[in-house]
């Protein structure tokens, strides 16, 4: 059974379930253990953490007497928390502040976006009136804290990712929109278009959108196909835009003209087609897909650098590197030092120098108190980036993100 108990009542042998708060805070590198050490209870009782859940059937039960919060109290805090975020000025605000109210909105995002493309399957138009707020919301979001909701988006099944990758790019586009210098209409409009830019696959077939393995010449001619699918179902849309139909149809157009539907090189491919295919490649890489495993966030990067002269516009890749760094939040690095830390958020200084959370020692190969240090004001610095899989860390059960 779980509890949700101050940290005053925690005792050892209790099995710590969860820690209320974002992982960023807390001062472990993991948020499920048993508690076994003094040391270790002395720490969380130091800290800023406020209440712990507890599961009484793998550890202690708590004292007689003692607080203990209920599941519908702990819901109505969360829904206060997010309703205090919401009535907030939208200045930036700490990652940790915004990555509850980022995660009800992605959830709600995804519920939206996988219903609206589900009636296009059923051969219905789509409502951009009803598409219009959650792009409102997503740009609100990015302004607060991009990298709450951005970290977010990348982590996606291989069942959802067509309805989530449109979200993801969704508000990559805001983000790099924002970079580019765009406001107001226009970068409401790059927000639509993002999310409406893949709406096409609903007219290919799930077996050869959702194939495991290569997919032959045919196949992927016909997958070829949705760009142009997606602009004509967008075409009977009422209310839809120019830039949103444009960058539909030539998201997966190139600088060199090699792209698809109709080979468009250089300037005949407008802005908003150049961010769309610069934040779909990046998504799309990042995600685990049913056919293979995501890259990491760095190593996407690189990646796409490689071919950025004849696949992307030079100055919005660059703007695009700008915005998500070239260790983008969420990247696992090693230092100077030999310790790994978690890419938290980046720096306005330099893009070599963001904001990580330390957390690990090669050295000693063992966890260490974790450690948010900002590399723009410090003598440490990133080495390179890791493959979380080859230590066996799981970044996303680490960080709660």
């Amino acid at each position: 059974m779980r509890k949700k108990i101050s940290v005053q009542n925690v005792c050892i042998g209790m099995y710590i379930s969860d820690i209320c708060g974002s992982w960023m805070d807390h001062p472990f590198w993991r948020k499920s253990f048993l508690l076994e050490s003094a040391r270790d209870l002395a720490t969380l009782q130091n800290s800023s953490i406020s209440d712990v859940w507890i599961d009484t059937g793998l550890g202690c039960d708590v004292k007689t007497g003692s607080v203990v919060v209920s599941e519908d109290q702990a819901a109505q805090d969360v829904e206060n928390e997010l309703a205090r975020i919401s009535a907030s000025k939208s200045a930036r605000v700490p990652l940790h502040e915004e990555i509850e109210r980022a995660r009800a909105l992605l959830a709600q995002g995804k519920e939206s976006v996988t219903s609206m493309f589900l009636e296009v399957r059923m051969g219905k138009a789509i409502k951009i009136s009803e598409a219009a707020p959650l792009v409102d919301e997503i740009s609100q979001s990015i302004t607060r804290n991009p990298e709450a909701f951005l970290n977010l988006a990348r982590l996606k099944t291989k069942d959802d990712y067509t309805y989530m990758h449109s979200v993801a790019v969704c508000a990559l586009m805001i983000a790099l929109g924002k970079q580019l210098g765009l406001e107001g209409e226009d970068l409401k409009e790059a927000g639509l278009a993002g999310l409406l830019h893949d709406v096409g696959k609903m007219m290919i077939d799930e077996a050869v959108l959702n194939k495991p393995g290569k997919l032959t010449d045919e196949e992927f001619n016909i997958v070829k196909e949705h760009p142009r699918k997606g602009w004509e179902i967008l075409q009977g849309s009422s209310g839809i835009t120019a830039i949103a139909l444009d960058v539909c149809l030539h998201h997966h157009e190139h600088m060199d003209g090699k792209g698809y539907p109709e080979k468009l090189a250089g300037e005949q491919i407008s802005l908003f087609a150049k961010m769309g295919a610069v934040c779909d490649v990046y998504d799309a890489l990042t995600s685990n897909r049913c056919y293979k495993n995501g890259w990491e966030p760095a190593e996407t990067i690189r990646k796409m650098a490689e071919w950025r002269n004849g696949h992307f516009d030079e100055r919005v890749f660059h703007a695009f590197v700008k915005t998500i760094g070239i260790y983008p939040s969420g990247t696992l690095v090693r230092l100077k030092s030999g310790k790994l830390a978690i890419v938290l958020e980046q720096s306005s200084k330099s893009l070599l120098t963001p904001v990580v959370k330390i957390f690990f020692s090669t050295k000693s190969n063992e966890p260490i108190l974790p450690e948010m240090l900002d590399l723009s004001g410090s003598q440490e610095s990133i080495v390179g980036a890791e493959d979380p899989a080859q230590w066996g860390f799981d970044l996303q059960k680490m960080t709660g993100i």
